[in-house]
């Protein structure tokens, strides 16, 4: 009976080399497609609420909680204004605002609790109160909605305020942030990657790969979030979705320029995968450890969003990381040469060197000196005018970057009653010492009314719960203004002065206020420790000391000029008059921890060259095999975070353009001259105090 011969050697290890990607590509395939579905989902767990943005261990925090115990049923304030079309308020609007206020507590989610109708001192409006349930979730913009509808009368000006309001526009501009900014985002990268690399595979691989890692963090995270182990709302969460993009395109890039490379230089497609995957490990996991320390170190913060960014940013990076360094090699090496179609690459062992970036690793060869100290005089430049960006705290007025009902409603409520009108000080205190706290408080410059929390209801008596009650301090000022946060600043004083009161004050105002001094804190923590971090990082990947000192100054100089563009462009560009306190830090996240991705890349390059070579050639040789897929990449993760402008919020808006401003000034100055300038002058000294190199 004849016997099938056992397969040769060679072909037993053709089918090897061919089975590994395979299989690779399929695990990922599914990945893809049995949690792709939860980057659709994080909505369900994202908590869009005040909290989120409340310092820890503040006394407006304390307030928070000690509220909670004057509620039988946790609510949500609504403010209603109503102006006279003719002038005065007549019988007939007031009428019709009572009855439109009437309607207005049966929407379902209303607990039924109104105020009176208060008159303003002009005689022009019409003021009312309705309160909403705090757990409606997201039908409370359906239920905020219905009370725009009903409280429209006919010969009057109507607006829907307060708390409630603002956060069913936040819900509103949170909506579709899946769809959207994802869509937005990958059709960005995809063109970008189109007109660069002239290829019709290769772009698709680049970003199925991040899709696919997109999907394996969402679904990491939403089942974390689901247990409570981590928190999303809708800032982390399209935070979340450019990091992942951004950074596993970036890794992408880096890995498909050193196969385009082997492929250049005359290996087969899965010899060329093997060397570009070995020779991209070190870098992209460099790269990826730096972001993702970054990120872990927000945990320190002590704002919850800020905490929140933490640990699923980094689990983003995670995947990003894992995605590029399996997904794309296996892609790569199944398809070939046919990746870079119709611009496939030649075989005549230039590896892929670009003539432009041959042309400026010349300049930098001839002139390196000039070139890193006219660099430095430049960022100086920029960054001598960083102390004028305004960190105090974006205006409820600018929250949103487009026209907002809730907006229009608290400039027509501040038009005609105290700009605090909605937003009071929360003031809870001993029981016993109520009316000194009461007459303390009312003696207060800025504070134009002082009344005790009755439960909704005028005439019933003030409420004391657990030995204490609550007072509602109206102030004169609007509520986020510079002179209602001096006003809280002096109603802490006086009734802290209140012997035996224990008295707290909180509210929105008292919120603002510890939220800019946790900011400023946070600051001064975290940024050192970030620095720390990536210094560490560094020194173990290029061995020495010397040279990651020099590329951490760099990227920390280039974020200073970053801030001092953003310092000059908010107010005179975008008429931004003040940057929410917590953009600092986020910009000096993203950007010295991505920032310093690219000059990983080049010195991983450099080093390897350097090697061979020596010090000042391999920086020119490095320069001109990566510069190309540096600067795509820069300019692949700029547009990525500049997506984020379709979110119609002054946060994010700050964000995308400070964090795109920088990749972009990273990539093609930093990296392009400042670094290689700077590494050439200095020669094999850089690498000190290793001796192997020099």
């Amino acid at each position: 009976m004849a016997t099938t011969p056992p397969p040769a050697p060679a072909t037993a290890a053709r089918r090897a080399r061919f089975l590994v990607p395979l299989v690779l590509l399929l695990v990922w395939l599914a990945v893809g497609g049995a949690l792709g579905p939860f980057a659709g989902r994080l909505g369900e767990v994202s908590a869009n609420d005040g909290a989120a943005f409340l310092p820890r261990s503040a006394e407006s925090t304390r307030v928070a909680q000690l509220e909670q115990d004057f509620r039988t049923d946790a609510t949500l304030p609504v403010v209603l204004v109503w102006e006279a079309g003719s002038g005065q308020v007549d019988d007939a609007l007031r009428t019709a605002a009572g009855n439109a206020l009437a309607a207005a507590a049966r929407v379902d989610g209303a607990t039924g609790q109104v105020s009176p109708l208060l008159p303003a001192e002009d005689g022009r409006a019409l003021e009312a109160v309705v309160q909403l349930r705090a757990d409606l979730g997201p039908a409370t913009k359906d239920a905020i909605e219905r009370i725009r509808e009903l409280a429209d009368v006919p010969g009057a000006v109507t607006g829907v305020a307060g708390p409630a309001a603002v956060l069913a526009d936040l819900s509103g501009a949170f909506a579709g942030i899946d769809g959207l900014l994802l869509g937005v985002a990958l059709g960005v990268v995809l063109l970008i990657l189109l007109l660069v690399y002239r290829a019709v595979l290769l772009p698709l691989l680049v970003i199925a790969g991040a899709v696919f890692a997109l999907a394996a963090a969402c679904a990491i995270v939403y089942a974390l979030a689901q247990h409570g182990v981590v928190r999303v709302d809708g800032q982390v969460q399209g935070l979340l979705s450019i990091l992942v993009i951004g950074a596993a395109t970036d890794y992408g890039l880096l890995v498909s320029a050193r196969f385009r490379e082997e492929i250049a230089a005359g290996q087969d497609r899965f010899a060329a995968a093997r060397t570009a995957l070995r020779r991209s490990v070190e870098p992209v996991a460099a790269s990826g450890l730096t972001v993702g320390l970054g990120l872990l170190v927000l945990l320190l913060s002590d704002l919850t969003n800020n905490r929140a960014l933490g640990p699923v940013g980094a689990i983003g990076i995670a995947c990003a990381v894992l995605s590029a360094l399996t997904f794309l090699p296996a892609a790569l090496a199944l398809c070939g040469r046919a990746a870079f179609w119709p611009a496939r690459p030649k075989t005549d062992g230039t590896g892929g060197s670009h003539r432009l970036w041959q042309r400026v690793a010349d300049l930098v060869g001839r002139r390196p000196r000039a070139l890193w100290i006219g660099s430095v005089a430049v960022l100086a430049a920029l960054a001598a005018c960083s102390p004028l960006l305004d960190a105090r705290g974006v205006p409820q007025s600018e929250l949103f970057t487009t026209a907002q009902p809730s907006v229009a409603a608290q400039r027509l409520l501040s038009a005609h009653f105290p700009g605090g009108s909605g937003n009071p000080a929360v003031i809870v205190a001993d029981a016993g010492h109520a009316d000194a706290v009461t007459a303390a408080a009312a003696q207060v410059p800025g504070v134009a009314a002082v009344r005790p929390y009755t439960g909704g209801a005028p005439t019933a008596p003030p409420v004391v719960a657990g030995g204490k009650v609550r007072l509602d301090a109206t102030l004169a000022d609007p509520a986020d203004s510079d002179a209602a946060l001096a006003t809280v600043g002096r109603l802490r004083a006086a009734v802290h002065a209140v012997d035996g009161a224990d008295a707290l004050v909180g509210g929105y105002s008292a919120e603002q206020a510890d939220t800019r001094a946790t900011a400023r804190h946070d600051r001064t923590l975290i940024m050192p420790v970030v620095l720390a971090c990536i210094l560490v990082v560094l020194m173990l990947l290029l061995r020495s000391v010397l040279a990651p000192v020099l590329l951490a100054a760099t990227v920390a100089l280039s974020y200073l000029a970053t801030l001092g563009v953003s310092a000059l462009v908010f107010p005179h560009v975008f008429g931004f008059s003040a940057t929410d306190p917590s953009v600092p830090l986020y910009g000096f996240v993203f950007l010295v921890a991505l920032g310093v991705d690219y000059n990983i890349f080049l010195m991983t390059r450099v080093r390897e060259e350097a090697a061979t070579h020596g010090t000042r050639a391999g920086v020119l040789r490095g320069l001109t095999a990566t510069g190309g897929v540096i600067t795509s990449a820069g300019v692949v993760l700029a547009a990525t975070f500049a997506a984020l402008g379709v979110i119609p919020l002054a946060f994010l808006a700050q964000i995308a353009f400070i964090v795109a401003f920088g990749v972009l000034l990273d990539a093609l100055l930093v990296r392009s001259l400042l670094v290689p300038a700077l590494v050439h002058d200095l020669g094999a000294r850089v690498w000190w105090p290793a001796r192997t190199l020099r």
